[in-house]
């Protein structure tokens, strides 16, 4: 099977990788040619110069890259993915987006004899480094299977939720309860240390119980040390709390936690956070509470 793997960014470069290792004839592409470059020092494979000469050829092209602007140009654009796949060929997109754009490249690609898969995914760079993602996935189940052996090479749960459309949608759901979690656990930390607590002890108790999490598991030690330059992106994050938003205000719903707590990331990117993992939240609270600590002093 020959693949093509485009948009070798946080993600989209280890999970190239697996394909890579999985033996596949793989071609990737890159808008920055020296990503791409980057990535032949450490695997096998080819590389293309447009996302329509990737496309050539492949059975499967996946692609991961930033938004809805950035699919629908390296799909639909000039020297684009269509402009070079073949009838029966699979476009998989990873990239969370709209579930809107997911519909519209199902109804382009059924006019071409392609099949579309959309299945953003879950996990962050750990888990695309690891091989562990989670994919969701909407779609036409012969595309679907066409596809998932790719997937299951850098996934460890691959699901079909419905047509297409329904792998972003429920990537939105991911995204909701992610946020909840992450300010509750960011208020949890901080208030165990004015408490005067030993905070690692008492994580350590209550992540056995009701209370355990992904992200309390993986991001409560770093949170207490202060480090964020690593995991998923603020910015990242923003971008899909306003994917979301839009979705809730289409389906007459409000989101009142969810529309909080992106207003908190507002108020990291603010603070200079932009690029720091979404357990920057804490930093946020800490900062607040810090000024009003020199307020109740003046």
């Amino acid at each position: 099977m020959k693949v093509a793997f485009l948009g070798l960014g946080v993600m989209g470069f280890p999970m190239a990788g697996h394909l890579a290792a999985a033996g596949y004839e793989l071609c990737v592409y890159n808008r920055t040619p020296g990503k791409a470059d980057l990535w032949m020092t450490r695997y096998t494979g080819s590389v293309a110069k447009t996302p329509a000469e990737a496309a050539r050829g492949a059975d499967v092209v996946a692609l991961c890259v930033g938004n809805d602007d950035d699919v629908r140009e390296v799909i639909c654009g000039n020297d684009g993915v269509f402009d070079g796949i073949a009838a029966g060929a699979v476009v998989v997109d990873h990239t969370t987006a709209s579930a809107a754009l997911a519909r519209e490249l199902a109804t382009l690609s059924t006019a071409r004899d392609v099949g579309f898969v959309d299945a953003p995914v879950s996990g962050g760079q750990a888990g695309a480094e690891n091989g562990a993602l989670t994919v969701m996935a909407g779609g036409e189940p012969d595309a679907f299977r066409k596809a998932l052996p790719v997937m299951e090479s850098y996934a460890k749960c691959v699901r079909l939720l419905g047509a297409s459309g329904a792998g972003q949608l429920a990537k939105m759901v991911n995204q909701i309860c992610i946020a909840g979690v992450v300010q509750g656990l960011s208020e949890a930390l901080l208030f165990s240390e004015r408490a005067g607590l030993d905070t690692a002890a008492v994580i350590e108790v209550i992540s056995q119980g009701a209370a355990q999490s992904w992200q309390m598991e993986n991001r409560y030690e770093t949170m207490l040390a202060g480090e964020y330059e690593h995991g998923f992106a603020v910015d990242w994050m923003r971008k899909d709390l306003s994917i979301v938003l839009s979705e809730a205000q289409r389906l007459g719903l409000e989101l009142p936690v969810t529309s909080l707590v992106d207003g908190f990331y507002g108020d990291v990117q603010a603070m200079g956070g932009a690029r720091w993992d979404t357990s920057s939240l804490l930093a946020r609270l800490k900062d607040q509470h810090s000024e009003i600590n020199s307020k109740d002093k003046l």
